[in-house]
């Protein structure tokens, strides 16, 4: 383990917006993943197998779905006297009455006395919307030998995924960033920031209080804190070769769950030597009844399963009824699909009833794109097109 001190902060104050009705009433670190999972368990799981017991998470939209879920860190074993799990509220200070943070740097920037207090040698700053397994010594480990102010870990984006929605980068061959780009109209390669990076913590608290004094308003790290050090030079990558996801849109969050199914490849977060940690309800085991269909399906505790299901993934609690029909769609917790309903490439929201009459909506909301994915909540139906990216 490194001499040097390390604080993990992990950024989970995003509203996911470009979720939709999916995050209107709780945190988009929330959301259920893989059936069993929440989004924010990839980066807390990551840090202890990594054995970093130094976690501190940045809260802001929909605070009681967030707090819940962490349990004051017991899922992870970071429920300690000294160290473990730290929650960071919103709070009011003398130039900003609401609280609430502008952009990912500027919500480092509100807790930078508190990170000063902790005087971390290397903060490693996380976000909570990506799914991926990494150990984070590799990048700390490059980091320190390279010297660097920042290490970004960055990754090649999928084949037919555009890069516009992330920070694209330019290295050199030993590794240094020589250009930065946040979220480009024409992308120049497919190189891009995975949102996780590697801070010498000092040089990242000067640089803030910098740009703080120049009247910049600090937003995402984007804008001016990242183009800031690229510049001084000192700025390197580190390759992430393994899966990695973004999961912030509809269609990522539909899409990578759909990969979840592939009966080629094993699950990635298969592996008893670096679990995935989370906090989960005692339930009874899924019942698949005698009228049941179900192929290349993930299906949750507590289901009860009396209708078909193929490729899809089923959370806790979801109820197919007998001659229901569910295919490529994702069902969150204590959803029911009732009988005679037939629904393909749709995600349907926690607690949600969908009838016959909701399933003739699901179709209106479609339109003529049978290909479009359509989320179905309590009380609207959306069309993953039309939802902001």
């Amino acid at each position: 383990m490194f001499k040097e001190k390390i604080l993990a902060l992990i950024l989970a104050g995003g509203r996911g917006g470009r979720l939709g009705l999916l995050t209107d009433d709780k945190a988009k670190p929330v959301m259920p993943f893989g059936g069993s999972y929440r989004l924010i368990d990839f980066a807390l799981s990551n840090c202890v197998n990594s054995q970093i017991s130094d976690v501190w998470v940045i809260e802001q939209y929909e605070l009681h779905s967030l707090n819940e879920h962490l349990s004051n860190g017991r899922p992870w074993d970071l429920d300690r006297t000294h160290g473990g799990l730290q929650v960071l509220p919103p709070f009011e200070n003398d130039s900003d009455k609401d609280g609430f943070a502008h952009g990912n740097a500027d919500a480092i920037y509100r807790h930078v006395d508190f990170i000063s207090e902790f005087n971390p040698d290397i903060l490693l700053v996380l976000s909570a919307d990506h799914v991926y397994k990494m150990d984070f010594r590799d990048a700390i480990k490059t980091h320190l030998e390279k010297k660097a102010s920042v290490t970004m870990v960055t990754t090649r984006l999928p084949k037919g995924e555009s890069a516009s929605r992330f920070g694209v980068v330019d290295a050199d061959k030993n590794g240094r960033i020589v250009k930065f780009d946040y979220k480009p109209d024409q992308p120049e390669n497919d190189l891009i920031t995975t949102e996780i990076f590697v801070y010498d913590a000092r040089t990242l608290i000067k640089t803030l209080k910098h740009l703080n004094e120049k009247n910049e308003e600090i937003k995402d790290y984007g804008h001016e804190l990242l183009p800031h050090l690229v510049a001084e030079g000192n700025a390197f990558e580190h390759r992430l070769s393994g899966y990695w996801r973004d999961v912030g849109t509809i269609e990522s969050y539909w899409q990578t769950q759909m990969d979840l199914l592939d009966e080629k490849e094993r699950l990635f977060f298969d592996d008893d030597n670096w679990k995935i940690l989370t906090l989960s309800a005692q339930r009874v085991p899924a019942f698949i009844y005698t009228s049941a269909d179900v192929k290349n399906s993930l299906i949750s505790s507590g289901s009860r399963i009396s209708g078909a299901v193929s490729r899809s993934v089923l959370c806790a609690g979801v109820t197919i009824e007998r001659g229901a029909e569910v295919s490529d769609s994702i069902v969150l917790p204590e959803a029911t699909i009732e009988k005679g309903v037939k629904i393909k490439r749709v995600i349907v929201d926690a607690g949600v009833r969908v009838s016959r009459e909701k399933a003739t909506k699901i179709e209106a909301a479609r339109g003529k794109n049978k290909n479009a994915i359509v989320v179905v909540g309590k009380r609207k139906i959306q069309n993953a097109r039309n939802v902001e990216s």
